[in-house]
């Protein structure tokens, strides 16, 4: 009764179409839920996402979630997620990755350790947290894989990636992975899912993955919230 006399006064609203939320809706409403553009990736072992690491990182599995449209709902979600102090987003988003990923492909025993992509450490004093931390949190709550951000580390701090081109891109975050001698064996002998945000051209997860793959890590499977074209 105390909730639903403040939301009188305070109503959540929607953060793609700013309704207000009705009982039962949570961040986003029913409508813009319902018209998120989901990809079948997960179906779908020649997705776009495996197209873009092919002959760059083995992978056993990539998939993304959703397909990422300028100006479009994904768009919104993720910059609340980064920029607006949303990281419940990231878990939502996780959370229902982990639910399709468990009925449609039967995944949840594949994966021994899920690893977010890191950020610099001057990165994350500006932002406050990690977005891919909170959709690593959501996917392992789901697929009951324990999930980690102490072993794959940030130790160059790059130029944003956002108007580089594709080689640029690879050039620029080339290097910029490590994993502590002492953690090593923290992800040797494992299947580890890395999982960002959004996935552009690949070059940070490939970064990412090599280094993981180095340090001793026997599979990757990468998972993010969205593929751009």
């Amino acid at each position: 009764m105390f909730r639903d006399f403040i939301h009188l006064f305070l109503p959540d609203c929607c953060l793609t179409c700013q309704a207000t939320l009705v009982r039962g809706e949570r961040l986003i409403c029913t409508s813009c839920f319902y018209a998120l553009p989901q990809t079948i990736d997960h179906d779908d072992p020649n997705n776009a996402v495996a197209q873009k690491l092919l002959g760059r990182l083995p992978i056993e599995h990539a998939m993304a979630l959703y397909k990422f449209r300028k100006e479009g709902k994904i768009q919104q979600l993720i910059h609340h997620l980064k920029y607006k102090n949303k990281p419940a987003v990231g878990v939502a988003l996780g959370r229902r990755y982990g639910m399709l990923l468990q009925e449609e492909r039967g995944l949840a025993n594949s994966f021994d350790l899920i690893v977010p992509v890191p950020l610099h450490s001057s990165r994350l004093r500006q932002r406050g947290y990690n977005q891919s931390d909170f959709f690593a949190q959501g996917l392992s709550e789901t697929l009951h894989v324990p999930w980690s951000n102490q072993y794959l580390h940030r130790g160059k701090s790059t130029i944003t990636q956002t108007k580089k081109g594709r080689v640029g891109r690879f050039r620029n975050i080339e290097g910029s992975f490590y994993v502590a001698a002492e953690n090593r064996k923290e992800v040797q002998g494992k299947h580890l899912l890395l999982v960002d945000d959004i996935i552009t051209t690949g070059a940070t997860l490939v970064a990412c993955g090599t280094t993981l793959l180095a340090a001793g890590a026997t599979k990757i499977s990468v998972a993010t919230i969205a593929t751009a074209d």
